[in-house]
């Protein structure tokens, strides 16, 4: 299947000093786990990191990021300091098959930020890749997409695409961030002008595509 079928985890990024704060919400107000929890996910680098800390639901997850300034203003703190604490800087969407949405996605114009990863997020094992941002802005500034693909059932992860190579996401958006590039998701050139939506009720049926080779885009 190429479609998006729930929402995978929200990530919040919050202001200065209130991730213990918000945490506390989430896990004794609303009932959430503590599944990860990492207080500089950049130790050694000399310009900007972030804490992250992951709050499990069982059917779906939240993420905290603060922002750590040392050199820079990390780039988390940018986002909050554009949005506001708590603000939603990504969602995540499972899909069936990434590399499967992935090549449709791409056949549409959608813009990636780089090449798929393969990781432990805190919920567990997954494939995941981050679109570009929703608005054309700042790119540390710019809320956006991640889509993921989790074992389903037990099964043991599989893909076709090359994993981890290239840039991990915090230096891709720093890249995107210092290059000025503020290039967007997607700028509905493909968009057919007589589109509307199907008045049936019916859930659109993604035609099958077989998945393509992924290139690094620009600014990634």
């Amino acid at each position: 299947m190429s479609r998006v079928s729930r929402v995978d985890h929200i990530a919040y990024a919050v202001a200065e000093g209130m991730i213990e704060k918000w945490a506390w919400y989430h896990i004794e107000v609303e009932g959430g786990k503590l599944t990860k929890r990492v207080d500089d996910v950049r130790p050694d680098d000399p310009d900007s990191s972030m804490k992250l800390w992951c709050i499990d639901f069982e059917s779906f997850g939240v993420v905290l990021v603060e922002g750590i300034d040392r050199k820079k203003k990390s780039q988390v703190t940018a986002f909050a300091d554009c949005h506001g604490d708590h603000s939603v800087q990504h969602i995540a969407f499972d899909t069936e098959n990434l590399e499967q949405f992935v090549s449709r996605a791409i056949s549409k114009g959608v813009n990636l930020r780089g090449q798929q990863l393969v990781s432990n997020d805190g919920f567990g094992e997954l494939k995941q890749l981050f679109g570009k941002g929703y608005a054309k802005q700042n790119a540390a500034e710019m809320s956006f997409p991640e889509y993921v693909e989790r074992p389903k059932h037990g099964a043991q992860m599989s893909t076709s695409v090359p994993q981890n190579t290239g840039k991990n996401f915090y230096q891709r958006i720093e890249h995107a961030r210092n290059t000025g590039d503020t290039s967007t998701l997607i700028n509905f050139s493909l968009m057919p002008s007589d589109w509307a939506p199907d008045s049936s009720g019916k859930r659109a049926s993604p035609s099958a595509t077989q998945p393509a080779e992924q290139q690094e885009p620009a600014g990634a």
